[in-house]
């Protein structure tokens, strides 16, 4: 059974720093796509930034490029999302994804909230 955890949201200053963590299960971890997504109320679920199963690649959406890094390690089964220099605007439900050539699965979710 393919899971995926993510960990690490919180509330944070804006201009304050996170890091996520999606710990997966139940697939061969290094042969799945890793992404991470965010809905803030109101809005579309949008892409954040992937990652190949190599971690050898990784994209950015633009508005989150020099301030997010997303990263992987294939022996822990883990994915990160490093977010630096956070803003109000990036206050969402976090969600992790992963993908390969014989499935997709989400997360469940977690909330990151930015604020004074």
């Amino acid at each position: 059974q393919v899971q995926l955890v993510e960990s690490g949201g919180g509330s944070v200053q804006p201009g304050g720093s996170l890091r996520l963590s999606c710990a997966a299960s139940g697939f061969t971890f290094n042969s799945a796509a890793m992404s991470w997504y965010r809905q803030a109320p109101g809005k579309e679920r949008e892409l954040v930034a992937t990652i190949t199963s190599a971690g050898s690649s990784t994209t950015y959406a633009d508005s989150m490029k020099g301030r997010f890094t997303i990263s992987r390690d294939n022996a822990k089964n883990t994915v990160y999302l490093q977010m630096n220099s956070l803003k109000p605007e990036d206050t969402a439900v976090y969600y992790c994804h992963a993908r390969n050539l014989f499935f997709a699965h989400w997360g469940q979710g977690t909330q990151v909230t930015v604020s004074s």
